[in-house]
């Protein structure tokens, strides 16, 4: 939901969609990798050296004990950036930080809770920020899920979205989310998935958000879309896109998940090709130049051979939906996989995983040269007024200033500069530095720091614009049609408003036909070949449309079930569009399985089709549904998930389950409740200082902000009721659960409880399954423990 949701005149009073990039001026740096997108900033009379030991002295201007690891962002005279605090105390978090971009000053900072992810404090603030300099807004994409839209004066929230609990994103240890980038009126990001329908199945997909309220425009799914067995979801990522414009389109380009990299218009969502050439994810961002588009990968190969490989595409020439390849390395035997590549001056610089900076010739693919620089490389290289800028993860900024035809002298070509922590030992330096405005801004895990000449007075570089688009002719026929908002979560009986909207084959707004006739349907299609096993499709959604125009009013059905889930096409002639709706209930909530077919699971649930599934079992001599955890599948977001009932916004409630573990092989699964975005859980191992199994509140599984536990030796085969509420009191959040044998009378006393005093304010209710202890033999799954759920409720505190 979004945190604030304009009304409808206003947000169905957008004109015509931007047709550039932001309107940023030459003292702005909005995309990670500078003006160009490539790594390379254009500013001169940059320091020769600089000594980072005394602020004022040695060309170090200011220095912060504001720490990242990723670029900061310059806009109007300020530095923004976005990184984790108070590492190992109850009040850690991550802040995205606004600093004056002269002094250092801190004007404001704006601080989040982190939770229910598998990243650890030291991979916080990993994305970087993206602006709209135009309208004053910074996004932002947190570890813990969220979207969000700040105003840049004062960090104030516009609107946020719950990429986890509404669309079911899925995090992986090592801090794999990738950045939001903004363009042409949308804040676009890409990240790994799975809700209903035919979101159901895992797989990288990007969405795009109104820039000014949070709306989705649109969604794309390039890996499906390509409809090829053999290239499938690999894992998490973290490539971040970057924008071109190619045969006169207006292209989105990012690495996925899947071994591709993929190219999407813009405004649309369509993919317009793709190139499959890494066996893994593609973690580094790729650079253009014109038609040129240079990728690279740390990853085994599709067709085998030695690991790793750069490859540099022409993009303007497409065939079968692939661009031509122009020259592709693959012999070297080396992992060009976390750090993205920089291109100045014909040569495209690549930094190898293991710390060696390797330099091709940018029309040949000829490597020229290669430097030892480090150990491990995670930052991307900056180039700058004829230096290349480059950390080593382990406390080491490098500044080579030599990037000619032969390798650099270390001792001549070289400074290098080193970092220590507060307390000693080392300390990470993961970050890419900028350079605008006559400084250098870059980041240690503890500090920002700004260097400069202080007597120059820097000249505004002049940066190279994106090639023009195909002229916008407002008289063409619409090539297509879209639904807004594409996606949109609402609520039994209320009713909601889409716009059908008019595109060329760029994606731009064009004026309603004045024959147009819209006609309205809720179909139920079937699920993609794709979908995952057991699932069953949703049913059609119990709504009806009454047109007006281009805009429908849908009116939802107020009858059970309470909540559901479906679509709505509008068909304008040969063109058709089609919006998701998710039905999400109500509080008090108590959902029926009796009304749910068994191998399908509850409509409006997020993260739930294809992980639960309604069963039938025996009780008391008859057969009743209840829902199950399904424990066939071993891969980790299957294994172990949160089934999302409410909606983000849900606050103040008493989550409620009925549950049942069962033992394989000795094993017990794990089984729990989620409130506010604390977890309760019936642990099954055995605690090794106890030697008991346990109960446990947590929020956040990478770390112990909060981690309460008590001996609960519960047993398997046994209905135990579990009852978790959160109170929010001035401040804090009062933490109660209470479990017991449902058979017997409810104890008067809670069973565990905390008080949080950097509480989670808000969070979907969900239900809790891990079953780790799937296996195969003889080529057959052999199921792990089962998990049963029953008499599942969600109710505002003090309501029955």
């Amino acid at each position: 939901m979004l945190l604030t949701r304009r009304g409808w005149p206003i947000a169905f009073a957008i004109g015509f969609v931007a047709l550039s990039m932001p309107s940023a001026n030459a003292a702005d740096w909005i995309h990670w990798r500078g003006p160009e997108q490539n790594g390379v900033s254009n500013e001169k009379g940059l320091p020769d050296t600089f000594d980072l030991s005394v602020v004022g002295k040695g060309n170090l201007l200011w220095k912060q004990p504001i720490g990242g690891r990723s670029a900061p962002l310059v806009m109007d005279g300020k530095v923004y950036t976005i990184s984790g605090y108070d590492a190992g105390k109850l009040t850690e978090g991550e802040r995205i930080v606004c600093m004056d971009a002269e002094t250092g000053k801190i004007d404001w900072e704006t601080k989040f809770g982190v939770f229910l992810t598998d990243i650890v404090s030291s991979r916080l603030g990993w994305t970087s920020l993206a602006a709209d300099p135009a309208k004053g807004t910074i996004y932002a994409h947190t570890t813990a899920g969220h979207l969000l839209a700040l105003s840049a004066k004062d960090g104030k929230i516009i609107w946020k979205r719950q990429l986890t609990e509404e669309f079911g994103r899925v995090t992986g240890y090592g801090g794999r989310i990738s950045s939001p980038i903004f363009d042409s009126g949308l804040v676009i990001v890409g990240f790994v998935n799975g809700s209903w329908g035919d979101q159901a199945r895992g797989h990288n997909r990007f969405v795009a958000f109104d820039g000014g309220t949070g709306e989705i425009v649109w969604w794309s799914s390039p890996t499906e879309s390509l409809n090829q067995p053999n290239i499938t979801l690999k894992g998490t990522y973290y490539s971040n896109p970057v924008i071109a414009v190619i045969n006169g389109q207006r292209l989105l380009i990012s690495g996925g998940a899947d071994g591709c990299i993929h190219a999407l218009k813009v405004r649309t969502g369509e993919r317009v090709w793709s190139h499959h050439f890494c066996a893994g994810v593609v973690n580094p961002s790729p650079v253009v130049d014109g038609n040129f588009v240079y990728v690279c990968h740390g990853e085994e190969n599709p067709e085998g051979g030695s690991i790793g490989r750069v490859v540099c595409l022409d993009a303007s020439k497409i065939k079968n939906g692939k661009p031509e390849v122009v020259w592709d390395v693959k012999n070297l035997a080396r992992r060009f996989g976390l750090a993205s590549p920089a291109l100045h001056d014909g040569k495209l610089f690549v930094p190898e995983d293991g710390g060696e900076l390797f330099t091709f010739d940018a029309k040949t693919g000829k490597l020229i040269w290669k430097y030892k620089f480090g150990t491990v490389a995670r930052g991307a290289p900056l180039i700058a007024d004829g230096k290349l800028y480059i950390f080593d993860v382990f406390g080491k900024l490098s500044v080579i200033s030599k990037l000619g035809d032969k390798e650099p002298d270390r001792d001549e070509d070289v400074q290098e500069h080193r970092f220590r922590p507060r307390a000693g030992g080392i300390l990470e330096t993961n970050g890419t530095p900028i350079a605008v405005n006559g400084r250098i801004y870059f980041q240690t895990l503890d500090d920002t720091y700004a260097v400069g000449n202080a007597k120059v007075d820097a000249a505004a570089p002049a940066y190279k614009p994106l090639a023009e688009e195909t002229l916008f002719d407002p008289k063409a026929a619409p090539a297509s049609i879209r639904l807004f908002p594409a996606d949109l979560t609402a609520t039994p009986g209320v009713d909601v408003k889409l716009a059908v909207r008019y595109l060329d084959a760029n994606g731009r707004r064009l004026e309603e036909p004045a024959d147009a006739k819209v006609e309205w349907s809720f179909p139920n299609p079937p699920l993609p070949p794709t979908a995952p096993k057991g699932a069953n499709p949703p049913p059609a959604l119990k709504a009806s449309a009454k047109g007006e125009g281009v805009y429908a009013v849908i009116t939802l059905d107020k009858g059970p079930p309470p909540a559901q889930q479906g679509y709505v096409v509008a068909k304008v002639g040969d063109l058709t569009a089609r919006a998701r709706i998710r039905v999400a209930p109500t509080l008090p909530f108590k959902p029926n399985f009796t009304n749910v077919p068994v191998g399908a699971s509850p409509g409006g649930w997020i993260n739930t089709q294809g992980k639960y599934a309604v069963v039938e079992i025996m009780e008391a001599g008859k057969p009743v549904k209840v829902l199950s955890k399904v424990n066939t599948d071993a891969r980790p977001p299957i294994a172990r998930a949160n089934a999302y009932l409410t909606t983000p916004d849900a606050t103040n409630y008493t989550v409620q389950s009925d549950m049942k573990g069962g033992v394989v092989d000795g094993k017990f699964p794990d089984m729990g409740v989620i409130a506010n975005r604390y977890l309760l859980v019936l642990d099954g191992k055995l605690d090794p200082n106890l030697e008991k199994r346990t109960l446990r509140i947590v929020s956040w599984e990478a770390r112990n902000r909060i981690n309460k536990v008590i001996a609960y030796d519960w047993k398997p085969d046994t209905w135990y009721r579990v009852k978790f509420k959160v109170e929010q009191e001035k401040g804090k959040a009062v933490i109660r659960g209470k479990v017991w044998d449902r058979s017997l009378p409810e104890p008067a006393d809670w069973t565990i409880e905390f008080t949080d005093p950097n509480p989670n304010t808000e969070g979907a209710a969900a239900l809790y399954g891990y079953v780790a202890n799937v296996t195969q033999v003889d080529g057959k799954v052999v199921p792990g423990s089962p998990i049963h759920y029953d008499n599942v409720s969600v109710v505002p505190n003090g309501k029955k």
